[in-house]
């Protein structure tokens, strides 16, 4: 059975930066696009940033491009987030997610598996 299990997540100050890594276990499952997803209280669940299976294909959410990086090790089957600059605005439950394609994809309709969570919160 697939799992995806986040962690990195954390309280820090508007600026810093933070790692967040998703360690996928589940044989062929994994081997898919991975999104990252985040949801803040009272808000929908929205896209941040996916990768195809190669890692030779990303996508942000506009609100994040230049400041987060997706990537993976498909070696150690673990994706991850690097999020620098960050800001209030990020705070939310950061979630990472397998889709039901090799192709990153925006759409959450797409993911299949989710994770638990990891919280980040940004103060100012």
């Amino acid at each position: 059975q697939v799992q995806l299990v986040e962690s990195g997540g954390g309280l820090v100050q508007a600026g810093a930066s933070l790692r967040l890594s998703c360690a996928c276990s589940g044989r062929t499952l994994c081997r898919s696009a991975m999104g990252w997803f985040r949801q803040a209280p009272g808000k929908e669940r929205e896209f941040v940033a996916a990768i195809s299976w190669s890692g030779g294909s990303t996508y942000y959410t506009d609100s994040v491009k230049g400041r987060f990086t997706i990537s993976r090790d498909n070696a150690k089957s673990t994706v991850y987030l690097q999020m620098n600059s960050l800001k209030p605005e990020d705070t939310a439950v950061y979630y990472c997610a397998a889709a039901q394609t090799p192709i990153a994809t925006a759409k959450l309709y797409e993911y299949f598996h989710w994770g638990q969570g990891t919280q980040v919160t940004v103060s100012t």
